[in-house]
């Protein structure tokens, strides 16, 4: 399985790029911004689009899926959840000073037990909610990692002042959903170095005592 992580626009969100050597699909996971870099790499490996999934509705993870969504005709994976955020994006642009970027429709609710197929791999939905009311995690068993949006960070976990934010319930959901992994599974958060499940459990600061 290919994957490649391109830290994109201003706030470095990672954008995963996950493809399937044998039938050319790929899945691309928080299309944040650089769509042109995106794309770049789908075209160095030879693959085509077959489904975006989206975390979360913060602009630095969605902003480029209506690019992104043109360029392939591939479906986007959003939870309902989070379509007032999304409706409001204007307002978030307006926070962070940069245009607005244009929508797009959500195509699948992204669901807890909903999955996507690549190659032999399920792409699997895990409902996450706390850092925004429908931010969700995608756990790929086959290749032993968890895409875990703005959730769980090394040494850290998502912010919760914005809104949307719960703080009890993003430890709850990281209690109930990402601590039964196993120690091996390696974690890609939404912005910096990756880590795993173990040494979350052992280290970061927020979940001792969990």
């Amino acid at each position: 399985m290919i994957h490649e992580i391109l830290p994109v626009g201003p706030l470095q969100c990672n954008c995963s790029i996950f493809g399937d050597e044998t039938s050319g699909e790929a899945i691309v996971i928080d299309p944040g911004d650089e769509i042109e870099r995106i794309t770049a790499v789908l075209e160095q490996h030879n693959l085509r689009v077959k489904a975006i999934i989206v975390t979360h509705a913060h602009i630095d993870h969605i902003g480029g899926a209506q690019k992104l969504k043109a360029l392939t005709g591939a479906p986007v994976y959003m939870n309902s959840s989070d379509q007032e955020l999304y409706d409001h994006i204007d307002d978030q642009a307006q926070w962070l000073g940069v245009a607005t970027p244009a929508k797009t429709g959500i195509d699948v609710n992204a669901r807890e037990g909903e999955s996507v197929k690549l190659g032999a791999a399920d792409f699997q939905v895990l409902e996450t909610p706390g850092h925004t009311q429908g931010s969700i995690s995608v756990w790929i068993p086959a290749e032993n990692k968890l895409v875990a949006g703005d959730t769980l960070f090394l040494d850290s976990i998502g912010r919760t002042d914005l809104p949307g934010g719960n703080s009890r319930q993003i430890l709850r959901s990281i209690h109930d959903k990402l601590l039964p992994l196993d120690d091996a599974v390696v974690v890609i958060p939404g912005h910096g170095q990756n880590t795993t499940i173990g040494r979350e459990r052992r280290r970061n600061p927020f979940l001792q005592g969990m």
